[in-house]
């Protein structure tokens, strides 16, 4: 038999569990996730008007009609439509413009411009991705990590609310000019079924009348209906998404995220201490084998310049990347209750990111032998930008614990990020490395055909520099990709200056044999 306790009221247990006697009733905590939404929820929402609604149309109207053809300028007069909608909502709901908006939306467009500038595929993404996230930053706010983070994807998680927003704005709201409307519309339609009807019949009776009937009919294509249709739904959605946001941003910098548990000195400064005496040794290393130029690296390594780069170049980057996460967590459980603690921190923390420089200057100096003996690509330009973008924010870092006020660090690490995918694009990437490899082949009298053929019609006044054969081995492919027709507002700068070339120096007829006399095996192409 259980011990007697205490008698509860009617219906209550007596052997129930209970906590000890002053402590406080047990209450259950909701789960992290609803915890999130409920504190970081918007304030009063905006409606949406029929300003608004009109111009989200409009903007799924315009991504229909000109994104089908392909990318430029199209982009530019999309996102004035989403614009559009944003800034009504925006003003509707009495919002105000605030200098880290117009920052993040001056680089917004920015980004936008590089399609209508250059024509390879993987600069166009990134540049339409990070156009997209700074702009759902811009309406958003936000200066703390937590409220910077969960703002840049922040359009993704209002595509379905945004939506319903929407439609619950046309329920039951009256139209005054619902009588002239909806007669007119009908008399639209009953127009259209007629002259369709007895605009095919007059066509097949007449040769004449068809040749009229066709230069007055629009072409087009059935087979690109579900392209469109698709195109018009991303369109609308997206603009009523930045409207949505506009109307009323979820608050994500009240997320509460409270600093680590704080560690005991040992406990911490003994791994962070020796991780800083290796990457000292690796330091000292470096300066050894480097100090006498190119030449030291064949008698202290005995290997070329190019063994010696493709070693260690891609280690370097994980170090790298893997010393941000270390730094990152380190500060989190730093010890910080007494002045030396914290002083202790801020040089073990500040000596690691000093050294972190080191490496970073180690890869580039690798990335630098890699190139200068292999060639530039794709790969290796992508990583050595992301290479200086991780010593930006290393440098990002240690000016935090000199100004002893790290609340400006999330923004400028995603105003560093922006400005790198802006001059990434704009420098044309595939311009670039044609012209390295161009510049090696003049120096040395080799080039990698493997890599210059897989470039985009950006590359092609820099190869256009290459003798006869070389040239036409080179331009082949792009020789067919520089062609088509489409409209102004689906070109970019380099495809027009590609036909330039092509329409001065007209390709060999025989690429092939021009291949095989340089010595060139194409069955022999991968992708690079």
């Amino acid at each position: 038999m259980p011990p007697p306790g205490p008698q509860g009221p009617a219906g209550h247990d007596p052997y129930a569990v209970r906590p000890p006697y002053g402590a406080p009733p047990f209450r259950p905590q909701p789960a992290p996730q609803i915890k999130l939404i409920t504190d970081t929820a918007p304030g009063p929402r905006a409606a949406a008007t029929p300003r608004v609604l009109l111009a989200s149309l409009i903007t799924g109207l315009l991504t229909a009609w000109l994104l089908g053809d392909g990318l430029g300028l199209n982009l530019l007069l999309c996102a004035a439509g989403a614009a559009t909608a944003a800034g009504l909502t925006a003003r509707a709901a009495g919002r105000r413009v605030r200098p880290w908006t117009l920052v993040w939306s001056a680089l917004a467009v920015v980004l936008l411009v590089i399609p209508a500038l250059w024509d390879a595929g993987w600069p166009t993404v990134l540049s339409v991705v990070a156009a997209l996230a700074l702009t759902s930053l811009a309406l958003h706010g936000g200066r703390r990590w937590a409220g910077v983070t969960l703002a840049l994807p922040g359009v993704l998680w209002q595509l379905v609310p945004s939506f319903l927003w929407g439609v619950n704005a046309l329920r039951g709201r009256e139209y005054p000019a619902k009588q002239k409307v909806l007669p007119l519309l009908k008399a639209l339609v009953v127009a259209a079924v007629l002259l369709i009807v007895f605009g095919a019949l007059f066509a097949s009776a007449d040769a004449a009348m068809a040749d009229v009937m066709s230069s007055l009919t629009p072409s087009f294509d059935l087979g690109e209906l579900p392209l469109r249709f698709v195109l018009l739904v991303l369109g609308t959605v997206t603009a009523l998404s930045f409207a949505h946001i506009a109307a009323g941003p979820r608050r994500w910098d009240l997320a509460r995220t409270g600093p680590g548990r704080e560690r005991g000195r040992l406990e911490w400064a003994l791994p962070l201490g020796a991780l800083n005496l290796m990457f000292a040794v690796f330091t000292v290393v470096q300066v050894v084998v480097l100090v006498g130029g190119r030449d030291a690296i064949m008698t202290n390594t005995g290997m070329s310049r190019s063994e010696y780069a493709r070693q260690g170049f891609w280690q370097l980057t994980v170090v790298t990347v893997l010393t941000l996460g270390v730094v990152a967590l380190a500060k989190r459980w730093a010890p910080r209750s007494t002045p030396g603690d914290r002083r202790l921190a801020t040089v073990l923390l500040g000596t690691l990111c000093v050294l972190s420089l080191v490496v970073v200057g180690s890869a580039l100096v690798r990335m630098y032998f890699y190139v200068d003996a292999s060639g530039l690509t794709r790969l290796r330009l992508w990583v050595l930008v992301v290479e200086i973008w991780l010593g930006v924010v290393f440098l990002l870092v240690i000016a935090t614990g000199l100004v002893r006020s790290a609340a400006w660090l999330p923004r400028a690490v995603v105003l560093s990020a922006a400005l790198t995918v802006a001059v990434y694009g704009l420098i044309g990437p595939d311009a670039v490395i044609a012209r390295q490899n161009v510049a090696r082949y003049e120096r040395t009298g080799q080039i990698d055909l493997r890599n210059v053929r897989d470039l985009s019609v950006d590359a092609v006044p820099a190869l256009d520099a290459l003798p006869d054969d070389l040239r036409t081995c080179a331009l082949e492919s792009l020789w067919s990709e520089a062609g088509g027709s489409e409209p102004w507002y689906a070109v970019s700068l380099a495809k027009t200056r590609a036909r330039d070339v092509f329409t001065a120096r007209p390709l060999d007829d025989q690429p092939r044999r021009a291949c095989g006399r340089v010595g060139f095996d194409r069955s022999d192409e991968y992708d690079y």
